[in-house]
Order: C-alpha cells, then structure tokens, then sequence
C-alpha cells in the first residue's frame, strides 16, 4: 500500500501547531511530530511506501529520521491513534 501526502499539503501540521508531543513519543525516537506520524504510518505492515509532499531540504531530512529507532507495535499504534484523535 502507498500513502501519498499524509500532510494534506501542511493542514496536518496546522491542526497540531503548538501542541508539544506527548513524553512518551521519545520512547520510539521522535522529536517532531512529522516522525511522530511518519513511524505510526510506516509500522503498519500493509504500507510499503510513503510519499511525503514536502521539496524542502530540512524537513526531508527531519522525515527520514522517522525510519531510524523502534517502530510502535499495534498496542503503540493504538495509543498514538487515540492521542491524535483527541487533539
């Protein structure tokens, strides 16, 4: 399965502005809340590819950080699902 532009163009980003990443997203790597959403997309096993909209040199970089560390299992998907569905 291929995601293509799970940002929506930056309305993503715009929905979590100012919001500080749980603590526990450290437990898996993440700092930004690109690589917060980026490892709970790429952790499902049915996704082998995710096309990112982004041309800019710094958040390519920040978004390949996400395929580094531990990836959340189902339990941790669940949790970053129920997180992000209450924001």
């Amino acid at each position: 399965m291929i995601i293509n532009r799970p940002f929506m163009n930056g309305a993503y980003f715009k929905r979590l502005e100012g919001r500080p990443l749980p603590q526990w997203a450290m437990e898996i790597g993440c700092t930004t809340w690109a690589q917060f959403s980026l490892k709970y997309i790429l952790s499902n096993p049915r996704v082998t590819c995710v096309l990112t909209e982004t041309s800019n040199p710094t958040h390519m970089a920040e978004n390949a950080q996400a395929a580094l560390g531990p990836m959340p299992d189902e339990n941790g998907r669940k949790r970053m699902r129920e997180f992000i569905a209450a924001v």
